[in-house]
């Protein structure tokens, strides 16, 4: 049951990201969006209206389906951000402690140098394998739904599939 539930969660995470990539080309890079993957579809937050998302997801749908898995992995991801940050941590609890401070400080800005040039690397294998998924067979776009108010205005494109994950 909490597999189907993470790969369900995963696959819209995926198309997510792959909706965000088609509106992003149609749109430009002043676009401003945040999405959060559900079980059953994704939500978006932003200045998108409901038949725009509706298309871009249906073109992101498609083209994952004809095999542009690559679609489904983002730069843009708070994945890479929480890697980068459990990496810094690490980093901190490495030289952290002890009396001599300072002999250690050339040590931390070392490993925070590496921790951030490591994140992104990190971040998209963990997309890749963790947190998002591109198999799209069978799933189908249900519809958009919009809800909230005000700046929190959402969208919330669901999904489906026929064995209910």
């Amino acid at each position: 049951m909490l597999d189907r539930l993470a790969l369900a969660i995963r696959r819209n995470h995926g198309l997510e990201h792959a909706t965000v990539a088609v509106l992003l080309s149609r749109r430009g890079p002043t676009l401003r969006v945040v999405g959060r993957a559900a079980p059953n579809g994704f939500y978006l937050y932003g200045n998108v209206g409901e038949a725009e998302l509706l298309s871009a997801a249906d073109e992101a749908l498609t083209r994952l389906q004809r095999g542009e898995r690559s679609l489904a992995v983002s730069p843009l991801c708070g994945t890479n951000l929480a890697a980068g940050g459990v990496l810094a941590g690490i980093s901190t609890l490495a030289v952290a402690g002890g009396a001599d401070r300072w002999s250690r400080l050339p040590n931390a800005l070392v490993l925070g140098l590496v921790s951030t040039l490591a994140a992104q690397p990190l971040g998209r294998w963990l997309q890749q394998h963790v947190t998002t998924s591109p198999d799209m067979s069978e799933t189908r776009i249900v519809g958009v739904r919009p809800g909230g108010r005000g700046r929190g205005r959402y969208l919330k494109l669901e999904t489906a599939r026929p064995d209910g994950g």
